[in-house]
């Protein structure tokens, strides 16, 4: 049975600033889900025509909530279409982040900004624990070519950088969401137990049953000639019961020793 997520992920909303390629929104839409974020929040985007889209929707705004998102987006989505349909859509970052209590500024520039930056793990915990008393958190990211302004940087109170290469640090909008939501989701106590194949231990009969088509096996390839029988059974018995064997292992072995009677020589005889 799969583990039912904490309700208070609803409260950390992903806010994209002015973002500019279709398929980024909805491969981020993608990555938010996938780690069990829903709220994304698209403050005036500024589309970019593309192959796919080559007349994309221009947003006003007078009427933020006239605007949709091309079909290349709910491409890129996948399986969270739904959260791409929920989006909300605001004309400043100043009304996305009004009902916010923390709003993490992601960014890796340098800037003329006092407050400290943090990678996402350091400020994970801080973040999930105001979520989780009821809060609104709000991680905000900007556009794919030219990041955050510093007036936008500056409406939040944190800031966020993803740690990489300083050679070369060049993230794509939908990776730098997916590196954030991950370590936000690696904090939570999600049991992967239901990803594990039910196993079905052998009984003892099943296990005596195994041992004893085994000797006759080895029994019949000569490989007792030289050997002491009852020593060398006694450790194969050892060894079986502490691997625990399932059934379906058992029923391989024993599959494999009935193949490999049959070509033994003396089976062969005519």
């Amino acid at each position: 049975m799969k583990p039912e997520l904490p309700e208070y992920l609803d409260r950390i909303c992903v806010v994209l600033t002015r973002p500019s390629h279709p398929a980024n929104i909805g491969a981020a839409a993608r990555a938010m889900k996938t780690m069990g974020l829903s709220r994304m929040v698209l403050v005036a985007p500024a589309l970019m025509a593309t192959p796919m889209t080559p007349n994309p929707p221009l947003f006003c705004a007078d009427s933020p909530q006239n605007f949709r998102l091309p079909e290349e987006s709910f491409v890129l989505a996948s399986g969270a279409k739904d959260v791409l349909e929920n989006a909300r859509i605001t004309a400043t970052l100043n009304e996305a982040l009004a009902d916010t209590a923390i709003s993490c500024a992601l960014t890796s520039r340098k800037r003329e900004l006092t407050a400290p930056m943090r990678t996402p793990r350091e400020l994970a915990p801080a973040l999930l624990q105001a979520a989780a008393a009821g809060q609104t958190v709000a991680l905000v990211f900007g556009n794919e070519t030219f990041g955050l302004s510093i007036e936008e940087a500056q409406s939040c109170n944190r800031l966020m950088t993803i740690n990489g290469n300083p050679h070369y640090f060049s993230l794509n909008l939908a990776q730098a969401v997916q590196v954030v939501s991950y370590e936000l989701f690696s904090h939570i106590d999600v049991s992967m137990a239901y990803l594990q194949q039910e196993r079905q231990l052998a009984t003892q009969k099943q296990t005596e049953g195994l041992l004893a088509h085994w000797q006759e096996v080895m029994a019949q390839s000569g490989f007792f000639e030289r050997r002491n029988e009852t020593r060398l059974m006694r450790r194969i018995s050892a060894m079986f019961h502490r691997a625990e064997l399932g059934e379906e292992d058992i029923d391989i072995l024993r599959g494999w020793l009935k193949t490999l009677s049959r070509r033994l020589p003396q089976n062969n005889q005519d």
